[in-house]
């Protein structure tokens, strides 16, 4: 069916889609018809990577010549998930899912407002915090200023979006094609937690919270499968010891 006509008068502005809105349009639209999109979400508390964030980052900046965010630490928590939830790490092929030997990365990439790119760490799985952390830089920066080739932007294994950058608190991003999964890094705010004390008793007290929002295609996996993987990703971020890391 079409869509309905629209009709401009004079009181609207008509600004021609860029070649990019056409195909992510087109790309979005198919992933649609094509996977049955479900969608889930997990709170997590972000104190033990502020932890290592707070103790390093003045270090790391100088050493490194950019901000340690959360991202790498979400990036290296998810890669390590896949690892023991492998149909996330897959493609449908008919009636077959074709799980992945290896993670390929992507990284949705905001082009100042004019369009996406999702480029790509080739075998994550083999890599640590902090290179993990200075490929999402060096590709983010390389890929605003449209320097990447063709081969650095295809053929990721899993996406990251990372709309938290943007300020958003939560996100049903549509999955990347041919993959089957795809989670959202929504913001990371300053809210009241329960914690336990060493003593076993329970206080309140002001942490930083976010939530990873994943969109995962019915026909791989079931809601169960989906909720463990994304249990054992907060899990890594939450009790990992980070700075053995760096």
């Amino acid at each position: 069916m079409a869509p309905p006509a629209v009709q401009a008068d004079d009181r609207d502005t008509t600004v021609r889609l860029s070649k990019i809105r056409r195909l992510t349009g087109d790309h979005m639209v198919m992933s649609k018809a094509v996977s049955p999109h479900a969608f889930s979400v997990v709170e997590v508390d972000f104190a033990n990577v502020d932890t290592t964030r707070g103790k390093v980052k003045g270090d790391f900046k100088a050493s490194e010549g950019f901000s340690l965010t959360y991202l790498p630490f979400i990036s290296r928590a998810i890669v390590d998930a896949l690892g023991e939830f492998p149909h996330l790490n897959a493609s449908v092929d008919g009636d077959e899912l074709v799980v992945h030997g290896f993670v390929d990365l992507a990284i949705a990439v905001d082009l100042d407002y004019e369009g996406l790119l999702a480029p790509v760490i080739r075998d994550a799985e083999t890599k640590r915090l902090k290179a993990i952390a200075r490929e999402i830089s060096d590709l983010a920066n390389r890929a605003r200023d449209r320097k990447l080739g063709p081969d650095e932007i295809s053929g990721g294994t899993f996406t990251i979006s990372n709309n938290g950058s943007a300020g958003s608190v939560l996100t049903m991003p549509i999955i990347n094609q041919p993959q089957v999964a795809i989670i959202s890094t929504d913001a990371i705010v300053r809210k009241p937690v329960v914690v336990r004390g060493s003593d076993g008793g329970e206080a309140i007290a002001i942490h930083p919270v976010g939530n990873l929002a994943m969109s995962w295609d019915h026909r791989a996996f079931d809601g169960a499968y989906a909720a463990g993987f994304l249990k054992k990703v907060k899990e890594f971020l939450e009790t990992r010891d980070w700075g053995a890391e760096l």
